[in-house]
């Protein structure tokens, strides 16, 4: 809690001071031009930010100046009051006390706000008449002679760390080949030198990783509002929890999947729970109930939104993917439930019987799961109808260096991320049948479609054909995928290493590949492909 608190303190202190520098520069245009009705707005406004932001973490002596500034611009701005010299001091000395005030926090000692300052404010916000200049001179001034001093606390733009990391990503690159070189040579200086250089890259790549973190509560928090707005709109009684504020995420990857998650939310209150009459005939209390938590999973945050609502009827979707024309009634009839589910991530797939403001739970599934599929993400449903609906979402830490699992087809390298990577098995070839033009093998009790790797890059993607006769060797080693609560079974010739990889985007015209998604240079100089998870799935579940 403690350390909460300390970080809320600093976005404070950094934006109190971003305020205090922009109120100076904004009187001074304003006293050679008082005229100016958008400078008195811009004013107003970071004296009103200041005041609730102050307020809201306990500062109440910054409030109490910045209250008594605001009244004073507001003034300013309808007119009712004059911008004259003796109205311009008080309000630079009361600019200058918001910077003292906001520069001593940490200061043992409490600074306190001047007496006769406070007074001068009071009549300037109060005093509407031809008099308030004698009025003024009657109270002792305040004067600062503080020294200059600077924040140790400063704003740095996102594209600049985007920028730096990307910078870091092509360091990492380097590095790797350099300790792959060392090792070729076997020389002793370039050894001690490469392995210094790994230190300090990784030091370096995790330091602006960290740099880039905040607090997913910083998301989070703002959702008690948004429920309560949704759950009077909707007429329904909603308990939100909120577990795991504290845990941290990159920035940009909390920025990609706010409308997403916002969307969930929604769906899950407009379509998710029931009406209160509907509760308690279900014997279920009368609130909904709705938790949105947050989990390390060592490189993988996980975001669940749980609700006890209605759940998703198994059979109804089944239909829906019947009636849709995704698959016909009797391959409906032989998949998983959780392959059920992931068709609600079709576009145009919906289950909803009337779209309302919020819309129904299936609308615009398609754009949250391509929103997750961007930063290299995944999405999961899980529902028991009657009872309620998961959604998990699992994210990486960072956009720019993922873990990958190493792998090799013939002689070329390629990259599965891992965060589509569920297990690898290694299989008979005898425990492998074929199906139509697809192999398949029963792995942990599930019927999974297996690609061989070797025969997809070498013909056309509409040519694959999974043959048994095509197999070489008595033992295939598997890679098992999963993407969208579907999996698939990838047969590579040989297994290398997890590593950390820099993935960069493909040149045209080998970007319109579908399967590969990206690309990237391992120590020993080679390229690798990483391959696009998301396509390949995708398209051998629908051959199924």
């Amino acid at each position: 809690m403690k350390a909460r608190e300390q970080e809320y303190k600093e976005i404070f202190i950094a934006e109190a001071l971003e305020y205090y520098d922009a109120l100076s520069r904004h009187i001074s245009d304003l006293e050679k031009n008082p005229q100016d009705d958008q400078v008195l707005a811009e004013i107003f406004r970071l004296l009103h930010n200041l005041k609730a932001n102050a307020k809201a973490i306990g500062y109440l002596n910054i409030a109490d100046v910045a209250h008594k500034l605001e009244t004073a611009f507001g003034l300013i701005r309808n007119k009712e009051l004059t911008f004259s010299d003796e109205v311009v001091t008080v309000l630079f000395d009361g600019v200058d006390m918001l910077g003292e005030l906001i520069g001593n926090i940490d200061n043992p000692v409490t600074i306190e706000p001047s007496p006769a300052l406070l007074r001068n404010l009071d009549i300037i916000a109060s005093t509407i008449s031809e008099n308030t200049g004698e009025e003024l001179s009657k109270v002792q001034k305040y004067y600062t002679s503080k020294n200059l001093s600077l924040s140790d606390l400063i704003y740095i733009q996102i594209k600049k760390l985007d920028h730096l990391l990307n910078l870091v990503g092509e360091l990492i690159i380097d590095r790797d080949r350099i300790l792959s070189i060392s090792k070729e040579l076997d020389h002793d200086d370039l050894k001690s030198v490469s392995s210094h250089l790994y230190r300090i890259t990784e030091e370096l790549q995790f330091s602006v990783m960290d740099a880039r973190l905040v607090n997913v509560g910083s998301l989070f928090n703002k959702f008690p509002r948004i429920v309560r707005d949704i759950a009077v709109a909707e007429k329904k009684e909603i308990n939100l929890e909120i577990v795991g504020q504290d845990i941290q995420i990159d920035r940009n990857i909390l920025q990609i999947i706010t409308d997403s998650l916002l969307h969930l939310m929604r769906n899950a209150i407009s379509h998710g729970i029931e009406k209160a009459d509907v509760r308690k005939k279900q014997k279920k209390s009368p609130q909904g109930n709705i938790i949105l938590s947050a989990q390390n999973d060592r490189d993988t945050v996980i975001l669940r939104l749980i609700d006890d609502g209605k759940g998703i009827d198994q059979t109804e979707v089944r239909k829906a993917i019947v009636n849709r024309g995704f698959l016909p009634a009797d391959a409906v009839e032989d998949l998983r439930d959780t392959e059920v589910l992931s068709y609600l991530f079709e576009p145009g797939f919906s289950l909803a019987k009337e779209v309302t403001e919020f819309s129904g739970r299936g609308v615009g599934l398609d754009v949250v799961k391509n929103a997750i599929d961007s930063i290299g993400g995944r999405i999961r449903v899980d529902s028991q109808k009657g009872i309620g609906t998961t959604f998990t979402m699992y994210l990486p830490t960072s956009i720019a260096v993922k873990g990958a699992l190493l792998c090799q087809v013939e002689e070329n390298y390629y990259a599965i991320p891992l965060m589509h990577t569920d297990s690898v098995v290694s299989l008979p070839s005898s425990e492998l049948h074929e199906v139509g033009d697809l192999l398949v093998a029963d792995i942990q009790g599930e019927t999974i479609t297996i690609v061989y790797l070797r025969e997809l890059f070498n013909v056309d993607l509409d040519q694959y054909s999974g043959r048994k006769s095509k197999l070489s060797g008595d033992v295939q080693n598997i890679i098992i995928v999963t993407y969208n609560n579907r999996k698939l079974g990838l047969i590579v010739d040989s297994l290398l290493r997890q590593q950390d990889i820099v993935i960069k985007a493909l040149s045209k015209p080998v970007n319109t590949i579908e399967i590969y998604a990206g690309v990237t240079l391992l120590g020993s100089g080679k390229v690798c492909l990483v391959l696009d998870v998301a396509a390949i799935t995708r398209y051998f579940i629908a051959r199924r």
